[in-house]
């Protein structure tokens, strides 16, 4: 079923999925103001990146605005992605049918893709790429060329490396069954996208789709059910499907009867949890996944109803290790990059998980016993075997006393003979028996005919499952490629032979032709996405035998592999990566719903309910050994276990960085020997475990080491503490020579410990005196250059510590420096060193921080005493050796050095405190389950589908008060200070009648004071004392009078000694303005609007006016008075004037001679330091009610200390 794709463009840019009954609308969202509120801090391209989602029926979706896009219609879609800060829906345009595996279960392979952007039309041109309505009869070469890239030939979509890869043919979906399941695992009722059933392990655009699965899971029972009918979303494998009809004269069950043909299926289902490409993805993680790991299932039906099902794993090796692309066929180096007792935990939970999944595990080793590289990885992987679990006894009485068994097959050297491939099927004799103990699916559709024949009138009861496979063949090679699957498709030949045989039936040699070619044609399509080529063998595979095209097909696949690469394989990694969301900062496309967003604000607000942290300890030591390999001999343990705090010496991780390991000759700076590396990582393990086992400490253990020529690093933890690790990476990074030697650079390893990230660098800096320059450089080459897989940066990280031989010297003679250090001045020292002045400019080691040094410089001694450099160079004393930190988390404890003597550096170590975090998931889970109940259960639905184009989130969501006395938040269309309609009005009220706001706290609330919110002051009495302190009442309509003054003191000093007093500021009446706007609110009738108010500062005023009653000059001020006047003749309603004397310094007026309000004029108050203050004046001539509501605004500003007119002594 076809679905339709439409388009609206006004007034917001929507998208629809729409099928017969109902849409799934999609719109994007511009704004950011959920996500800053809620997300604390989330980037512009996390913001950027929502999206509002809404499925509903046809009848409740407005689609008369939205134009079809693909008249063709699109299959589904695959999901959204976050590119460039842009949203795409991702829809499959193009699938054809390629296997029906059982009646009704269909399988598509997807054959094109397209990408539509919800934010913006740059790209609209390709709607109509493959579309034109208005065809005539020439149609030039470039028709599709129409639109922006036209003119641009540069011009690439963005999502063109994804529409390329997800195009190209290795991807397939089903909308009638699961397809991430094989048939044992899944029934045949359940539905084709039932999340709570799919493998995820298998699911390739589990990124892209994981918001709208999460959206599904929110909706009612009966909404999520027909979600899952219209076919709209889609799961996607990758990998190989394919089905041959089996005509009925070459069926190998021929005792029943049946016209119709058979169908013989083989599903590829290539895991995505390390997903990439051949030199780029190796090995396995902490999580136990391996790289190139497929579950291909062998699925025969007959049409009389029975179905059989085989499955077998292909993997690599599980251990870690790595291996680099290199131009000359069979030189690529194999490294191992961890230690057994290190690797073993995943190892354990790769076979755990495999033996839980599959039951019994048999491996079947392929490798070379004789190869050096293919040896190593062997030898190891018997190890580990040896070593696990589920290789041990757990019931004698069972027929397989061991859930893990192992199998080696040197598959070069048993197929080297005359008999060439061919003596490949020799590995059935060490198979056979483990063939027949796990036996294989077999199940019977429940058809019973009353007459013996299955036709229409046959009884539906049911699948009826006969049999059940109890075990998995995991066969690898290096590759897991060519040798790989010729073994495979020998053992699906074994599991089917075995099933006819127990019928008594045989298959014919056309049976087996056509087995053969589906089991080539297999190991083409997985060889293709891994290494770029078909499989290598695959003739053999083929025909049975082979021949010399097939030779050179080979030879030619080989020369094209190498060629990949070297040359394509990042780039295709890159694109996978991306596919999968594993790129650091690549934010998923949030798809907006209001409960959602509340409850991950909640999480965050309340994660103290579901983490806990841990304080582990952390040792980190920098030694440069200036190419002396007899120190491994050497007691270390003055410096791996110093004389310190005891909680300090049982280091829960150990990092060590070792520099000038080996001597940095020509010869050595280009290649690196891992020898001195190897007899180093012995020596510390040995001094570790021993010292602790004199303090009855646990044993610690090799996590991982890394080497760049000179510079080692090597990181031991306990063993207690290896379970909480994962994620263990390395990576280096060259600086010497611009770049192409090792001589100098860095190597880093970095972990995940519980939840917190954790990076160790050691780096060798360009030496030289005056080169901090070089030195500069170096850091940033390292810091922005160094990347670890999914494209993880230094700074990427909770925790940083470099160590290492910086090289930064003390910029002081040679004979200043030995002086100080004699007199033990190590600031001075400190104050000249260049990596102290460095990180002080910002020139390098941005917010790292070093502690204070309390050691002499580490550099440069004379081999085996305690005297510096004494030789003719006579090098300039400094602290090359140096340990920086970055993180919150991190505390630093200790910072010295080891009084070893072999080397002309001495060893520098210090000790450090790391807060970790580790969150309790299913804790979190459930809080997150409960948050959202909560939410729903006080908000209710809500329609996302909303038209209006000033509608966005914000104002679907709601906010709660942060705070029981302040209003919630306000957005675009919900002012709270315009609740209802009308204008919001202070609640705060004093505490008592006798209480008012205290005018000497500070205006800005923030700024720390003693003095209290409200004073508390007498009620005015009947009778008014000249020399006694006036109080007045802080209730609404009461009016405070100034108190008596003497006749000779002006105003200014009064209010000066008021303040001095601590009184309050004497408030103003109220104007006749706000008298009316009193009355009014009283009456019946309907409220007047609200007048806009002017503030007092901003109110205009005129200066340089006479006065008409005495004819003085006076310059009038842009300031309130501090007492305002009202005469009392004034206007109806005023309160009278207050009685009140004035200084000598102004003439004195009777109230009958005061001037009406608007001319009235006021004493201004004089300073004894200069001339009197500029006096306000009002306008003169008619009054209007804007008049009077401006001057009523402007009283009582004098009762604001900050408003009072002063003057700077």
């Amino acid at each position: 079923m076809s679905l339709r794709l439409l388009l609206r463009d006004h007034p917001q840019r929507s998208f629809a999925l729409v099928t017969d009954t109902h849409a799934l609308v999609f719109r994007y969202s511009s704004s950011s103001t959920v996500a800053e509120t809620l997300n604390y801090g989330a980037s512009a391209k996390t913001s950027a990146s929502k999206c509002m989602v809404e499925f509903a029926t046809l009848e409740d979706v407005d689609l008369t605005e939205y134009r079809s896009l693909r008249p063709s219609g699109v299959h589904g879609t695959l999901g959204l992605i976050n590119i460039n800060a842009d949203v795409f829906l991702c829809v499959i345009s193009g699938a054809v049918r390629v296997a029906t595996v059982r009646p009704n279960e269909t399988v598509q392979r997807i054959l094109s893709v397209e990408f539509y952007c919800l934010n913006k039309d740059d790209d609209d041109y390709e709607f109509h790429a493959d579309y034109d309505p208005y065809q005539t009869d020439y149609v030039a070469p470039n028709v599709h060329d129409h639109g922006p890239d036209s003119r641009d030939p540069a011009y690439e979509h963005p999502c063109h490396e994804l529409k390329k890869l997800l195009s190209g043919g290795t991807f397939y979906y089903s909308v009638d069954f699961d397809l991430t399941n094989r048939l044992q695992d899944r029934s045949s009722k359940q539905s084709a996208f039932d999340v709570d059933n799919l493998e995820e392990g298998f699911l390739w655009n589990s990124y892209m789709i994981d918001p709208l699965i999460k959206f599904r899971s929110r909706l009612a029972a009966d909404e999520k059910s027909i979600l899952d009918s219209s076919r709209i979303l889609t799961s996607a494998i990758r990998g190989f499907v394919s089905t041959v009809t089996i005509p009925p004269s070459s069926s190998p069950l021929r005792a029943l009867k049946s016209n119709l043909p058979s169908t013989l299926t083989v599903i590829s289902r290539l895991s995505c949890r390390r997903a990439g490409t051949r030199f780029n993805s190796r090995g396995i993680d902490d999580d136990g996944n391996v790289a190139n790991f497929v579950e291909t299932e062998t699925v025969f039906y007959h049409p009389s109803t029975f179905c059989f099902s085989y499955a077998q794993i292909r993997g690599s090796v599980p251990l870690f290790w790595e291996q680099a692309a290199g131009l000359i066929p069979g030189q690529q180096k194999i490294q191992i990059t961890r230690s057994a007792e290190a690797t073993q935990p995943a190892f354990d939970r790769h076979f755990e998980s495999l033996e839980t999944d599959y039951g019994t595990v048999h491996i079947l080793n392929l490798l070379s016993v004789s190869k050096p590289g293919e040896a190593e990885l062997t030898a190891r992987y018997n190890y580990h075997v040896q070593h696990s679990p589920l290789n041990q006894v757990v019931d004698l009485t069972s027929p397989t006393e061991h859930r893990l068994l192992e199998s080696q097959f040197d598959f070069h050297a048993e197929t080297k003979g005359p008999g060439g491939y061919e003596a490949a099927s020799m590995v059935k004799r060490l198979i056979q028996n483990r063939t027949e103990n796990f036996a294989y699916f077999l199940c019977e559709e429940g058809n019973r005919s009353r007459n013996g024949y299955n036709d229409e009138k046959s009884l539906r009861i049911g699948t009826v499952v006969l049999s059940q496979q109890e075990g998995v063949f995991r066969t690898n090679c290096l590759d897991c490629l060519d040798r790989t699957n010729l073994i495979q498709t020998i053992i699906s030949q074994m599991s089917l032979e075995l099933f006819l045989h127990h019928r008594k039936e045989h298959a014919t040699a056309d049976f087996w032709v056509r087995h053969s070619s589906l089991w080539a044609d297999n190991g083409d399509a997985l060889s293709k996405i891994y290494a770029g080529t078909g499989a290598l063998k695959s003739s053999f595979t083929r025909h049975g035998k082979m021949s010399l095209a097939g030779a050179i097909a080979d030879a030619r696949k080989s020369a094209t592999r190498m060629f990949i690469n070297n040359f394509a394989d990042k780039g295709r990694q890159n694109t996978i990566d991306v596919l999968l969301g594993r790129l650091m900062n690549q934010q998923p496309v949030h798809l907006y719903d209001p409960i959602a967003d509340w409850v991950n604000a909640e999480l965050k607000r309340r994660a103290n309910e579901y983490s806990t942290s841990d304080v582990v300890q952390v040792w980190v030591g920098t030694f440069n050994l200036n190419g002396r390999g007899g120190g491994v001999k050497e007691d270390l343990a003055a410096w791996l276990w110093p004389e310190i705090n005891q909680s300090q010496q049982r280091p829960g991780i150990v990092a060590i960085g070792f520099q000038e390991i080996v001597e940095l000759s020509p010869q050595q700076i280009m290649s690196t020997d891992p020898v001195r590396r190897q007899a180093w990582e012995d020596a510390m393990r040995r001094t570790l475990n021993s010292s602790a086992s004199k303090v009855s400490s646990e044993e610690y253990i090799l996590l991982r080491s890394g080497q760049l020529v000179g510079a080692a690093l090597m990181v031991f933890v306990k063993v207690s503490i290896l379970h909480k690790i994962k994620n263990v990476e390395g990576s280096v990074k060259k600086t010497g020579m611009s770049g192409m030697a090792g001589n100098k650079g860095a190597v880093a390893i970095r972990m995940d410990y519980a939840n917190t990230r954790i990076c160790f660098v050691t780096a060798h800096f360009a030496a030289g005196f005056a080169n901090y320059d070089e030195r500069n450089r170096d850091y940033h080459t390292i810091s922005h250059g160094l990347r670890f897989q999914r494209n993880r940066s230094i700074d990427d990280h909770d925790a940083i510590i470099w160590l290492g031989d910086f090289n930064y010297r003390i910029g002081l003679s040679n004979d200043k420096v030995r002086r100080l250090i004699r007199a033990g001045d190590l600031d001075t020292l400190y104050q000249n060193d260049q990596l102290n002045l460095q990180m002080v400019a910002g020139h390098a080691f941005p917010y790292y921080s070093e502690p204070k040094i309390t050691f002499m410089p580490t550099y440069k001694y004379d081999n085996g005493t305690d005297n510096y450099d004494s030789s003719e160079k006579a090098r300039i004393p400094a602290w090359c050796d140096r340990v920086l930190r970055k993180g919150d988390i991190l505390k630093q404890i200790n910072y010295s050095t080891a009084p070893l003597r072999f080397s002309d550096h001495r060893p520098v170590f210090a000790t450090f405190q790391c807060t970790v975090s580790d969150v309790d998931e299913p804790r979190k889970q459930s809080l997150s389950r409960e948050l959202y109940a909560k939410r729903k259960a006080d908000i209710g639905d809500i329609t996302t589908n909303a038209g209006d184009d000033d509608i966005d989130e914000e104002d679907l969501l709601g906010y709660d008060s942060i705070a029981p006395e302040l209003p919630p938040a306000s957005s675009d269309r919900r002012k709270w200070w315009l609740d209802n309609g009308l204008p919001a009005r202070s609640n705060v009220r004093p505490p008592n009648g006798n209480s008012v706001l205290n005018a000497n706290r500070p205006s800005n609330p923030f700024t720390p004071t003693d003095e209290p919110d409200w004073v508390v002051v007498d009620k005015i009495g009947p009778k008014k004392s000249s020399t006694s302190q006036i109080t007045s009442s802080a209730r609404r309509g009461s009016r405070t009078l100034p108190p008596p003054t003497e006749l000779n003191q002006p105003v200014a000093s009064i209010r000066a000694r008021e303040s001095v007093r601590g009184q309050a500021p004497v408030p103003e009446p109220r104007s006749r303005a706000s008298s009316q706007a009193s009355t009014m609110s009283t009456s019946s009738r309907k409220p007047v609007p609200p007048v806009p108010k002017k503030p007092a500062l901003l109110t205009k005023f005129s200066g340089g006016q006479v006065s008409q009653e005495t004819g003085i000059k006076r310059t009038v001020s842009t300031l309130p008075p501090p007492i305002q006047r009202i005469a009392s003749d004034g206007p109806k309603g005023a309160f009278p004037p207050p009685q009140r004397r004035i200084s000598e310094a102004a003439p004195t007026l009777s109230p009958r001679q005061q001037p009406p309000l608007a001319s009235s004029f006021r004493p201004p108050p004089t300073d004894p330091d200069g001339p009197p203050l500029p006096l306000r004046r009002t306008s003169i001539g008619t009054k209007s009610p804007t008049n009077d509501l401006m001057d009523g605004d402007n009283e009582g500003a004098s009762a604001i200390p900050s408003l009072l007119p002063t003057r700077r002594p």
